[in-house]
């Protein structure tokens, strides 16, 4: 009875030990950091993300992922909590991103800052701040792979409408007329071939036809000389241009003169010659004027002798 007694206290004692080593181990080990809490808010897909995964911050770990869940204000949303140092430099244009590690699928929160807003945004279990999730680089190959999916159907589709027989026959025709084209083009050398052949004699008469404008040249020329020096001597002083004025300007004289002189003798003679046709005009009516004078013409009305009928 005495040995069992003594085994039950030797248990209790290795319990009681076992226990202490363990409160003492987690004394130990216990977080002394106190972690600030963000909420990262996104509709996108994150995948391979799991609580406890990696937080990283320009590729250093600053803390772990405490919790996924669904916004219950937003429908869709996607909630992930998470705990960072406080030293974490955390403003207002940072902003999460999905990284994987290798080949394993194993997704981290990536945390970048682009700078555009350097203030610092405070947290705390009371007033959790948000975080901005921008598309990582899987969603965006996953969207532009979407995209070339459909270019590529759209492609296919195009060629799949080419190849349908109208096409084909339209295709095979345009490929007999660039047949028949070249065909006509080969024939060409052989029809330029006496052009060709006829290009010497003409290279001959061309520098013939250009001898000859040289030699024209030259003629019209010596003809520009000629009359450039007959122009100087008309013009040279006391040359014909100044004998010709002279004599133009002697027969003006001369003009005036005749005009000034002859005029009034013209005059008189009309006048002569108008009172001998009166004279004539008399005789012929009146002959025997010459005999017994003019007629004695009445008085008119206001001169003496004046008698009212």
């Amino acid at each position: 009875m005495e040995n069992k007694s003594h085994a039950l206290v030797a248990g209790l004692f290795t319990i009681a030990l076992l226990i202490a080593a363990i409160l003492v181990g987690l004394w130990l080990n216990r977080d002394q950091v106190e972690w600030v809490p963000y909420q990262i808010a996104t509709k996108l897909s994150i995948p391979g993300l799991n609580p406890q995964a990696d937080v990283r911050y320009r590729g250093l770990d600053v803390g772990k992922v405490d919790d996924i869940t669904f916004d219950p204000q937003v429908v869709g949303q996607i909630l992930v909590h998470i705990s960072v140092r406080p030293d974490t430099p955390i403003t207002q244009s940072t902003f999460a991103t999905l990284g994987y590690q290798g080949v394993t699928g194993i997704a981290y929160v990536q945390l970048d800052d682009d700078g555009s807003r350097p203030v610092r945004v405070r947290s705390s279990k009371q007033q959790i701040a948000r975080i901005e999730m921008r598309p990582s680089l899987f969603d965006e190959l996953q969207g532009r792979g979407l995209a070339i999916l459909k270019q590529t159907e759209e492609v296919a589709r195009r060629i799949n409408n080419m190849l349908e027989p109208e096409n084909q026959k339209a295709i095979l025709n345009a490929f007999d007329n660039v047949s028949k084209a070249a065909t006509e083009i080969e024939t060409i050398p052989r029809r330029l071939e006496p052009t060709l052949a006829r290009l010497p004699a003409l290279a001959n008469q061309t520098q013939q036809t250009l001898n000859s404008l040289n030699t024209l040249s030259k003629d019209v020329s010596g003809l520009t000389n000629s009359l450039h020096g007959l122009s100087t001597k008309l013009q040279t002083p006391g040359g014909p241009i100044d004998t010709f004025s002279a004599s133009a300007d002697r027969l003006g004289s001369v003009a005036d003169k005749l005009e000034h002189d002859t005029l009034p003798l013209a005059g008189e003679a009309r006048s002569s010659i108008r009172a001998l046709n009166r004279t004539l005009d008399n005789l012929s009516q009146r002959p025997q004027s010459v005999l017994f004078g003019p007629p004695v013409i009445a008085p008119g009305p206001g001169e003496p002798g004046f008698a009212s009928p």
